[in-house]
């Protein structure tokens, strides 16, 4: 539905969970059943966890699943940094809004985030919570001269981002485009004299955003991004600032948002938002959502974040950035999948259905190597396969054998039709 009025598409409606689920819930049976989801454990060295339950309790695993791309979540500093911090306060959690009392630390981090990113952070217990402030604030029109933007999604944005489409559409008019079509973003660009785009900067399944072409269009009608850069921060930039921030100019200016996660390639807990102007963060502070009527992160985060900000700024950051590239080319060289020779660390393996790909994920699993396997709602229907999460932290002997088991697998399943030609 395309209209001239913003306020036209509201009750639109944006969700259907009861049929959600009666899709997907033989999907998600087999995956439990086979043990491929709720798995319990703990981390030893590297990517190796124990797991701690179930019916291979006892067994070691490499675990693709965890997005710490930098390996970064095992490191002492941050795990020091994460105890360090209630030990200094004496506690972990104040129950109170933001808007009232906060631990001095917070202040630090947020400090510290914003010399570290050339932005104004704002930090956030997770991202989703960050989107959900975020969001309906942008609809508003508050950030756009009064105007309320025209709200883009891309069509494969991050459920943490789709999720809130409902609450946007009771302010302003939402459309959901093609994933990166820039020709339909144009078309709607000089049809509403206010847009903004929500997308991923790097998406969880995979590929990425077309940040160059996205900044040509908001040079040419003020379009105002919104990008969740969860998946790309800290791999890419001097100081880490991710895939989409270390691409734009050195202000972000008043048309330009960049979320990210504090949890992935930066080895901590929590998001953030990055902000241009003190416009901008004057309303969050004091309309965000989770901001006004909810807690900060706990100061373990706090603390964590903290650490894993000293180590953005050394060259150890460099090093392990390569190393992710290595690794990533390793891959590469050996498996073929739609996201070769892009520089990102999520692989998704292919499989025609969503069962051969839960009988690859299960084998994989019991020769100890954990999976994320992958399937209706979280990616398209006949999209299913497995996800692979590369780190630094993996050793290449750990990525070849991964490779020997795949290829070893494919070929067997190839064979009786089961895996895409």
């Amino acid at each position: 539905m395309s209209t001239s009025d913003p306020s036209a598409t509201r009750g639109t409606r944006f969700r259907n969970t009861a049929s959600l689920i009666d899709q997907t819930r033989s999907y998600f049976e087999a995956a439990h059943h086979r043990g491929l989801m709720a798995v319990y454990g703990r981390s030893l060295e590297g990517r190796a966890v124990l797991l701690t339950g179930g019916e291979r309790q006892g067994n070691t695993i490499i675990d693709y699943v965890r997005c710490c791309y930098l390996g970064l979540d095992n490191h002492p500093a941050v795990v020091s940094g994460a105890i360090s911090a209630i030990k200094e306060y004496g506690s972990l959690h104040w129950s109170c809004a933001r808007t009232r009392l906060n631990f001095g630390l917070i202040g630090d981090l947020e400090g510290a985030l914003s010399n570290l990113f050339g932005a104004r952070v704002i930090a956030y217990s997770t991202v989703m919570v960050a989107n959900m402030g975020a969001l309906p604030i942008i609809a508003s029109g508050h950030l756009t001269n009064g105007h309320k933007p025209v709200m883009v999604f891309d069509r494969l944005a991050h459920a943490s981002l789709a999720a809130h489409k409902a609450v946007v559409a009771q302010e302003t008019q939402v459309e959901t485009i093609a994933h990166n079509d820039l020709d339909a973003l144009e078309d709607i660009c000089r049809k509403h004299t206010t847009v903004a785009y929500v997308c991923d900067g790097v998406y969880s399944m995979g590929g990425f955003a077309p940040i160059e072409g996205l900044l040509q269009l908001q040079e040419k009608y003020g379009l105002f991004l919104y990008i969740d850069d969860a998946h790309g921060i800290s791999l890419f930039g001097e100081r880490g600032e991710g895939f989409a921030r270390s691409q734009m100019p050195r202000w972000l200016g008043e048309r330009t948002i960049v979320a990210a996660s504090l949890g992935k390639g930066f080895g901590a807990s929590g998001g953030m938002l990055m902000l241009g102007t003190e416009n901008q963060e004057t309303l969050f502070r004091r309309y965000s959502l989770p901001h006004a009527f909810s807690a900060a992160p706990n100061l373990a985060a706090v603390g964590a974040a903290l650490a894993s900000a000293n180590i953005h700024r050394t060259n150890e950051l460099k090093v392990r950035q390569r190393q992710l590239a290595e690794r990533i080319a390793l891959f590469d060289e050996r498996i073929e999948t739609n996201q070769r020779s892009v520089p990102l660390p999520i692989r998704m393996v292919k499989f025609a259905t969503e069962y051969a790909a839960f009988d690859l994920a299960e084998r994989l699993l019991d020769d100890g190597i954990y999976t994320s396997v992958t399937f209706f709602p979280t990616v398209a229907r006949g999209q299913a396969g497995i996800r692979i999460c590369l780190t630094s932290s993996h050793s290449l002997a750990d990525v070849e054998r991964l490779c020997d088991k795949i290829q070893s697998y494919r070929s067997t399943e190839l064979s009786a039709g089961k895996v895409p030609e």
